[in-house]
């Protein structure tokens, strides 16, 4: 598939690319900073800040599909709310045809109605994110594109690349010790599946060992 991945240079996006690229797709790498991509196994490389939704349009033209790895500012997180809505109506104007979002932890529940935020175990440093990636989402589920979310485990890191992981949907997966673990290269092999297979279409799934 031709794709466009948004946050390329970051720790899950490069993840991505090399993922994506590994299976044959044709990724067209997109940063703020494209000299970040020197080097890169992207098919092509873009300079785009996602601060306009036309300009972000005319990045993905002709995709047939963008997965978003975009990373706020850890001091105005609300920012991913704003490219998220600017990716969507980009998505719209584009004709493309599907947006995959890298999500977050915080909305997941850990029981019946309650949410790993709602919950009082977020440490209070990673609030604002959280917090930020549930508006995101609820952006996500008002609009009328083809769009999924796959959210993490609690613990999203750079790690081993298994090949085994197990999937949710709304709750936080956890492992039989009840921790939340998957690591980034995991991470991108579920995401890269559901680019291939579209099992999740507007809907959020979530991951973990």
């Amino acid at each position: 598939m031709k794709v466009v991945l948004f946050g390329a240079t970051g720790k899950t996006g490069t993840r991505l690319l090399q993922e994506l690229v590994s299976r044959g797709h044709r990724v067209t790498a997109a940063a703020r900073d494209v000299r970040k991509l020197s080097g890169t196994a992207a098919h092509a490389v873009k300079q785009d800040d996602l601060s306009d939704a036309r300009g972000i349009a005319a990045t993905i033209a002709g995709a047939d599909a963008v997965i978003s790895a975009y990373a706020p500012p850890a001091d105005d997180t609300d920012q991913l709310v704003g490219v998220t809505q600017r990716q969507v109506e980009a998505v719209r104007r584009a004709g493309v045809d599907r947006l995959l979002v890298v999500g977050g932890a915080g909305g997941l529940e850990v029981a019946p109605g309650v949410s790993l935020i709602d919950s009082g175990h977020l440490p209070p440093p990673y609030l604002p994110i959280a917090t930020s990636h549930v508006k995101a989402l609820d952006v996500l589920r008002q609009s009328d594109v083809d769009w999924t979310y796959l959210a993490p485990a609690a613990y999203f890191e750079p790690g081993e690349r298994k090949g085994t992981f197990r999937l949710g949907t709304n709750e936080l997966v956890t492992d039989a010790r009840g921790e939340s673990r998957i690591s980034m290269e995991d991470y991108a092999i579920a995401l890269v599946d559901e680019l291939e297979r579209g099992a999740h279409r507007r809907q959020r799934f979530s991951i973990g060992y």
